[in-house]
Formats: C-alpha cells, structure tokens, sequence
C-alpha cells in the first residue's frame, strides 16, 4: 500500500534537510528511522513509501553511523575514562602509602610506649605523660 502524497511530500522534505545536514527532529544521522522522525510518520510508513526509499537509498550509499558531534563525545568520554584509571591508580597508589605511614605511625607510638614505660632516666631525658601532650599548646 503506497503513502499519501502529502505523507510522501513530507518524508521528501525530511529527507532533504537531514542530507542538507539541517535537521529539526532528529541529531542528523542518515539512518532510516531518523527520516521517519524528522517527517512525523512511522518507521513503517518509510518503507511503504517504496520511491522515496529509493531515493533515500540512492542518497545515503552506506548510511554514517555516528554524526560528528557524537564522534566528539565518544572521542572525550574515550579521553575521560583514561583520565579517570589514571587517577584511580593514583588513588590507589596513595592509599597503599597511607596504610604504610599508618603501619609505621602505630609501630612508634608502640615502641614509645614501651620507652616510656622503662624504668630509669630517659636516654632523651623527661618525656612528658602521654595523657599531657597537646595540653597547653593553644
């Protein structure tokens, strides 16, 4: 069953701004279903409409895949995920010296107990209690 000239009128206005690369419904990407949307009618209708597929067809050799623009986003998402394991590594890598400085920080306060808990003077000479550092610094 062929379209209604009028259906047909309006599929070949489509046509002509998404080849034009004007389109108004659509991001522009030469596909078949982006013709049925830029002219209003069902994705059925398109291949109903047997001559403006063929030219369509005609038209569009090999339909583009992607628009430019959504090379240009693929190409920054691409450029944000590389950003995105660089730093996940850095992360990664601080964490790991985090834990380290952590190991060593419990490792010296252990052994600065034990010191303070050894009878006789202090190589150092008077430490103060634990319970009194930081007291009075303001």
């Amino acid at each position: 069953m062929p379209v209604s000239a009028t259906t047909e009128t309006r599929l070949r206005a489509a046509m002509q701004r998404l080849l034009a690369g004007t389109p108004e419904h659509t991001d522009g990407a030469l596909t078949k279903e982006n013709l049925a949307r830029e002219a209003g009618v069902s994705h059925a209708t398109v291949h109903r409409a047997a001559t403006v597929l063929a030219d369509w067809d005609a038209a569009v050799a090999r339909p583009v895949l992607r628009t430019p623009g959504e090379v240009r986003r693929d190409e920054e998402i691409a450029t944000l995920k590389r950003a995105l394991r660089t730093a996940r590594a850095d992360v990664t890598t601080l964490h790991g010296k985090l834990d380290a400085l952590a190991s060593v920080t419990a490792n010296l306060y252990h052994e600065n107990t034990l010191l303070r808990r050894r009878p006789g003077p202090s190589p150092l000479g008077a430490l103060p209690a634990p319970d009194t550092l930081g007291e009075g610094s303001d």
